[in-house]
């Protein structure tokens, strides 16, 4: 007997219906990152990632764009700023070599660590201190010490955080690293820096990657060179900070299954991104792969935060984050003010 054409392939019944919902947002987001690098392009000292956030949050709030990024395209905006963004932190991976790493010298790296360390405990602090909820604290310190939103969606995956809550801190991480492109090349001639100290001041202390660039090239190739480097030690630091914050979380998670008699599943240590982000970064520091590869690498990586980060400022609403956000602006800049003097003073021990 013939089998009925009406009789759907196993699994394709589910799938279609969760792409055609996915499709708006993901579109959206494709045409939004287009129009990042393309202004970028133009004007180069604006990173494109930045542009990303800023482009979201003004689809989410001008009339007519914001029914459309609440509506249709949610879902999908929603998948890129979580999925998107895993897949953007692997291949960050290839950008890091420990070959690089090490040729700072050890106490430079002890430094960058210092600092890292310092940042992190700083900004969680002075969020706590400004009444921050502890989930928002531990994203914002995240952000502000290692390297900006992609910290942020590795830590809110780790510690099972809502992607709702990872809104609030990727503004202003956002925020913060946009203001360091206008300032620091300000006070640097005033405060008599050179150079190297100027770069090694800015990868130590801005937040995001391409911030880190758009602020160093400024002073010229030597402050980029040596800016990428701190800042992409920084970058490193992210695998040991998650498998931290998955142990931590594992455990308690524990206790309470232990406390209620639950046998839920309990979270993985290093969620597998985080093992892939090592695995770039080891793939990378073979010296393997040739430069085609890591550039095509770089820009996928672009994309895919650039997608990512559009879906995130898609869903900041700035009316509300008015009303409720006031003290967690006042914590971003004291936190901005405490990791700009720690950069600077390791910078000076670095490159002085």
């Amino acid at each position: 007997m013939p089998v009925s054409r009406s009789i759907p392939e196993p699994g394709r019944g589910r799938f279609r219906p969760l792409l055609a919902r996915l499709v708006p947002g993901l579109l959206t987001a494709a045409a939004a990152v287009a129009a990042a690098f393309l202004v970028h392009g133009v004007l180069p000292a604006l990173p494109a990632m930045t542009l990303a956030v800023v482009l979201g949050v003004l689809a989410a709030n001008l009339p007519g764009a914001a029914g459309w990024t609440e509506g249709r395209a949610r879902p999908g905006l929603d998948f890129a700023g979580k999925h998107l963004m895993r897949a953007g932190i692997v291949l960050l991976g290839l950008k890091v070599s420990v070959m690089d790493v090490l040729g700072l010298g050890w106490l430079a790296l002890l430094l960058i660590v210092a600092v890292v360390a310092a940042s992190f405990g700083g900004t969680y602090a002075i969020s706590r201190l400004f009444r921050l909820p502890p989930v928002t604290s531990l994203l914002v310190a995240t952000g502000f010490s290692i390297c900006g939103a992609s910290a942020i969606g590795a830590m809110a995956a780790v510690r099972r955080i809502r992607h709702a809550d990872t809104v609030l801190p990727v503004a202003l991480v956002t925020l913060c690293g946009t203001l360091a492109i206008g300032v620091l090349p300000l006070v640097a001639h005033p405060m008599g820096l050179t150079a190297a100290v100027f770069g090694a001041w800015t990868g130590a202390s801005v937040h995001d990657v391409g911030q880190v660039v758009a602020t160093a090239q400024t002073a010229g190739t030597a402050a980029l060179a040596i800016a990428v480097v701190v800042k992409l030690t920084r970058v490193l630091l992210l695998a040991p900070v998650a498998a931290m914050a998955g142990a931590h979380h594992r455990r308690g998670a524990r206790s309470i299954g232990a406390a209620d008699g639950s046998t839920a599943k309990m979270p993985p240590v290093v969620p597998l991104f985080v093992v892939g982000f090592v695995a770039m970064v080891a793939l990378r520091s073979t010296g393997w792969l040739p430069a085609a590869w890591l550039e095509a690498g770089a820009t996928l990586q672009d994309l895919l935060l650039g997608g990512a980060l559009f879906g995130l400022g898609s869903a900041v609403r700035i009316r509300s984050l008015l009303h409720t956000g006031g003290q967690a602006l006042l914590a971003a800049l004291a936190s901005w003010f405490l990791i700009a003097a720690l950069g600077l003073g390791a910078a000076f021990l670095i490159a002085g």
